[in-house]
């Protein structure tokens, strides 16, 4: 299954959840915060933008955000809360997409990296990032660990979320470093909806090798927005890439 075919109307139409979920404030509030401290005054580019989700508060704190979006449904929905002169947007893959000028903050939020389903993706994103970055600037990812600890030998699937109405859960593709999130939603009556999305797992080691053949060197890595210590246990991370010093000093990367 294509991206473009995953984020259609359907899913730009379902995805923002005001108030609850990833728009809550309690997660909202410190990612915006923390991004707003990285661009320090300077500009901001956010790769998959999406609804606007980060980008649109993050202006209003007086940060000017540029995206890049794949997909135009998902732009459209942005359309709704910022105009173009507010927010610009390149339309394309944040493998390859090229936005105008220099940033001192690039930023992929929410797992999305993981959408980029072959490391080669992957790694053209972190030097697709570095292309825009600022002699000194960053570049902010947002990703899950894998839980292949808790997967049992044998087993291909586990559940991750269970609640009232909704169940979660992952099969994986262990060989190809892949992952299929697989979100059910239901009522009192018998039928269920079923929505999926393919994934490609990263383990912090190689993200971080991704970012030296960029050109970028971990800065600090979190197990969330707020500063929280990384550890053994954390489900997530927030991790900030820096340009090398070599790279800064000649003016970033070209190629």
């Amino acid at each position: 299954m294509q991206q473009e075919e995953i984020w259609d109307v359907d899913a730009a139409q379902r995805y923002d959840t005001p108030g609850t979920g990833m728009f809550a404030p309690e997660v909202l509030g410190p990612t915006v915060d923390r991004l707003a401290e990285l661009a320090g005054g300077g500009r901001a580019l956010e790769f998959a933008i999406g609804t606007g989700r980060v980008a649109v508060p993050l202006a209003e704190r007086g940060v000017p955000v540029t995206g890049i979006e794949l997909s135009p449904p998902m732009i459209t929905r942005l359309r709704t809360k910022a105009d173009e002169a507010t927010i610009p947007v390149i339309v394309g893959d944040m493998a390859t997409a090229v936005a105008p000028g220099e940033y001192e903050v690039v930023y992929l939020v929410f797992n999305t990296l993981s959408n980029l389903l072959t490391q080669a993706e992957q790694v053209a994103c972190f030097r697709n990032a570095a292309r825009h970055l600022s002699p000194g600037g960053r570049f902010v990812i947002e990703l899950w660990v894998p839980e292949l600890r808790k997967l049992p030998p044998g087993q291909q699937a586990m559940v991750w979320n269970c609640e009232p109405g909704y169940i979660g859960l992952d099969t994986y593709d262990v060989l190809r470093q892949q992952v299929v999130s697989h979100h059910f939603t239901f009522d009192e009556s018998r039928q269920a909806q079923l929505y999926r999305s393919p994934h490609r797992y990263i383990w912090p080691a190689e993200l971080d090798l991704m970012a030296q053949l960029a050109g970028l060197e971990l800065e600090t890595r979190h197990a969330d927005w707020s500063g929280s210590d990384f550890t053994a246990e954390s489900r997530s991370h927030v991790s900030v890439y820096r340009v090398q010093r070599d790279q800064a000093a000649v003016g970033g990367l070209t190629s």
